[in-house]
């Protein structure tokens, strides 16, 4: 029993390096299992299996030219700082596949400078996935900030809170938002948000020179209802209200204009104020987001979008 570990260790020692020859080195799998001195069924066992085990991680640098057509034509209609369009796979039932690759390599670049930034961020799905993909980096001269509280209204912890672990990932400072996502009244929000510490987040988020949030839809399985925020007569009304999306807790209309009163009252997130002169990206996919994503970029509630390209193309028939 004492062996178990170590041969774990090992086993997966040679996937890693099986997995750096094929992705990183190009090598084939004859070469692979020449080098490794192992069979050709091992060579692709030991790739498959560093693969599932996420020991490596592969993005695709190529560009592919209706890709780049997309990004460009979105660019273009919606006045859009930064676009980027990636592959999808019309089989896949993902909503994160290729964008969540695409999105932690943005936000690598900007954790790559060697000048001290503050990185905002949302929550959900699709931004768990991105930093899911993020490479161990160290960063101690950034602040990671939070946008959106941490917690459901019973105080548990919200299960797409996802600045811990891009903190993690990268060691840089992080500032998580310690308040729930929509308090019980607005006078709670009031209080909660004068703490000093609150002020300070709020002030490092408006300060941000990079943000990165998730787009809800405002269909039957809207992420705020799914998570528990709120209730599904409070989604009846915001329908009735002409919801289109959501944003850190924000919920908009078709012109991404955020609707006053209902549960917008109570909403404990940092406002949705891009500046032109940073990017705001919102990360997004699937035909349930087209009507959320079209109405952010209406009303300028993102600047930058990474989608993939049957979305775009969408949005652009739309």
């Amino acid at each position: 029993m004492s062996g178990k570990p170590d041969n774990e260790s090992t086993r997966l020692d040679d996937a890693a390096r099986a997995g750096w020859l094929y992705y990183v080195a190009g090598n084939t799998q004859d070469e692979i299992a020449r080098k490794l001195g192992v069979s050709r069924q091992s060579a692709q066992r030991m790739v498959s299996l560093a693969v599932s085990r996420k020991l490596i991680k592969v993005r695709l640098d190529h560009p592919i030219a209706q890709c780049m057509e997309l990004s460009h034509r979105l660019k273009n209609r919606f006045d859009l700082q930064q676009c980027e369009v990636v592959p999808s796979d019309p089989e896949s039932s993902s909503s994160t596949l290729g964008i969540a690759q695409a999105g932690a390599g943005e936000m690598e670049r900007h954790l790559k400078s060697i000048h001290p930034r503050i990185i905002a961020l949302g929550t959900g799905r699709a931004l768990r996935a991105c930093v899911e993909q993020l490479t161990p980096m160290d960063c101690p001269q950034h602040r990671i900030v939070s946008l959106v509280g941490n917690m459901a209204s019973d105080g548990s912890a919200s299960a797409y809170d996802v600045i811990i672990r891009m903190a993690d990932a990268v060691n840089a400072p992080h500032y998580p938002m310690p308040l729930p996502v929509i308090a019980t009244t607005t006078e709670e929000r009031s209080i909660l948000q004068n703490q000093k510490p609150v002020r300070s987040i709020l002030e490092l988020a408006r300060q941000a020179d990079a943000t990165f949030v998730g787009i809800g839809q405002m269909g039957d399985d809207v992420p705020l209802l799914d998570d528990g925020f709120i209730t599904r007569e409070e989604l009846r009304a915001y329908k009735k209200a002409g919801a289109a999306g959501e944003i850190v807790g924000w919920v908009y209309d078709r012109n991404g204009v955020i609707i006053d009163g209902l549960t917008n009252d109570r909403v404990a997130s940092a406002p949705i104020r891009p500046d032109p002169q940073t990017p705001v990206f919102g990360i997004a996919a699937g035909a349930n987001k087209v009507d959320a994503i079209l109405s952010a970029l209406r009303g300028r509630l993102i600047n930058s979008l990474i989608t993939n390209e049957l979305t775009a193309k969408r949005l652009l028939s739309s």
